[in-house]
């Protein structure tokens, strides 16, 4: 069995000491990359399982790096912001990044994230084979893929997620804290405003009519009509 592997990408040496220090005891593969191209190479070559990656890069900056990696991967993404940056942030999720971590933080907050990322992957590696119809849409749980019509529709990890999750008990409102928990783990101890961030990435490649309603001052509801 291989060990996961990890691709830390910051320009910041110290940084990079810290994480490596943090998770090169847990048994993890490490590669380290300092700019968005570096970043890309790595990442085609060394085929990570997730990747830590900063925002402020020279050259190519995070968000590019985003954009490309989401063109080619799925891999799990945990963004590095600074805090005066709370529209990269948006950006960033909207792009396609799962989670996100702002500078300075706890290594031991971000190694937790990490365990919880990974563990959750590897329950869903070999998920019962089950197809949810609703309409127009279809959702096939093994694949992991989605169709509205004949038109597939190209998810991110965590959009297809929330999907299923709201899917699998339609006509409920879940809270954003129940939808973390569901979908990021029970030990998620991040900002809940990641998930109306994702959902509202997802409406948007659902299109005109999909099923995901807003209970204001609550949660959200898949409309099963």
């Amino acid at each position: 069995m291989r060990k996961e592997r990890i691709l830390i990408v910051d320009d910041e040496q110290s940084i990079l000491n810290v994480i490596e220090a943090y998770l090169r005891p847990e048994g993890y593969e490490l590669h380290v990359a300092r700019d968005g191209a570096a970043a890309l190479k790595a990442a085609r070559a060394f085929q990570p399982d997730l990747i830590v990656l900063d925002l402020m890069l020279p050259g190519m900056d995070g968000i590019e790096v985003l954009q490309t990696l989401r063109r080619e991967s799925n891999v799990y993404v945990i963004l590095l912001t600074a805090k005066s940056e709370e529209t990269d942030k948006v950006v960033g999720l909207s792009v396609g990044a799962d989670d996100y971590l702002t500078k300075p933080f706890s290594p031991r907050e971000l190694l937790a994230r990490i365990k919880s990322a990974l563990r959750r992957m590897h329950q869903l590696e070999s998920p019962r084979r089950r197809v949810l119809v609703f309409g127009k849409l279809r959702i096939d749980s093994g694949s992991r893929q989605v169709w509205v019509s004949d038109r597939a529709v190209e998810l991110t990890p965590m959009e297809f997620n929330l999907l299923k999750a709201l899917a699998e008990q339609r006509n409920l409102v879940l809270s954003r804290q129940q939808l973390l928990e569901n979908v990021w783990g029970n030990d998620y101890f991040g900002d809940v405003r990641v998930v109306d961030v994702h959902l509202g990435h997802l409406r948007k490649k659902l299109g005109k009519g999909n099923p995901i309603q807003t209970v204001r001052g609550v949660g959200y509801r898949f409309d099963a009509k």
